[in-house]
């Protein structure tokens, strides 16, 4: 009985020590963290489309206060295609072009001398550089660049006539571009463009008319 109980004991203590070595060969490892990668991979050539609503001001330089001009407002569809290039720092360099159909009308009527004059922006375009950074799933930016615009003017009544001109100027503006799948994304814009001046004529003579106009875009870009 004796031995039985030695045994035992002996058992107990071969048990516990065992238990005890294996316990210190145990050896928590940490858990790291997931790493999220910040970069939302903005590099590369894109293709787009994109529509919007402008509306601008067909003047004169140096107009007296007062006289009422065409204001021109309406739709416009087009397409751009471009390309970016990150710097180390987290800034995006690019540079993008565009061309739009428009249909940005205005008809300022004057009932006393029974005339009026039509405005009408009917294709749009500008090359531009673009200024981001790169914030992961969104990229905001500031743009600036060349900026062309054809419109036709027709004059109803005294100086009657009409005559279409290509104004060359410059464009400026800001938006932000969302990444809605890893190849598309989503871009929001405002831009104000100063087309400058373009000479017309008419039955009256010819004078030099000045182009104004600001436009809200937004656009589907496809990255490759």
């Amino acid at each position: 009985m004796n031995k039985l109980v030695l045994l035992l004991a002996a058992g107990v203590s071969a048990l516990a020590i065992s238990s005890a070595s294996a316990a210190d060969l145990i050896i928590d490892t940490p858990v790291e963290a997931g790493v999220v990668q910040a970069s939302g991979n903005w590099d590369g050539a894109f293709i787009g489309v994109f529509g919007g609503y402008a509306w601008g001001e067909l003047g004169i330089d140096d107009a007296p206060p007062g006289v009422p001009f065409p204001e021109p407002a309406g739709w416009l569809l087009g397409v751009n295609a471009g390309a970016n290039f990150t710097l180390d720092n987290g800034i995006v360099l690019g540079v993008v072009g565009d061309i739009a159909w428009a249909d940005i009308t205005d008809t300022l009527t004057e009932p006393l001398l029974a005339s009026s004059i039509t405005s009408t922006i009917d294709w749009q375009g500008s090359l531009r550089g673009r200024i981001g950074f790169d914030g992961g799933a969104f990229l905001p930016y500031l743009t600036a660049g060349l900026a062309v615009a054809h419109n036709n003017v027709e004059f109803v009544g005294l100086g009657a006539g009409e005559d279409d001109a290509t104004h060359v100027g410059w464009t400026a503006g800001a938006g932000v571009e969302f990444a809605a799948t890893e190849n598309l994304s989503v871009d929001l814009a405002y831009r104000y463009s100063d087309y400058g001046n373009a000479e017309y004529t008419n039955s009256s003579g010819t004078g030099e008319l000045h182009l104004k106009a600001h436009q809200v875009t937004v656009g589907l870009n496809w990255g490759f």
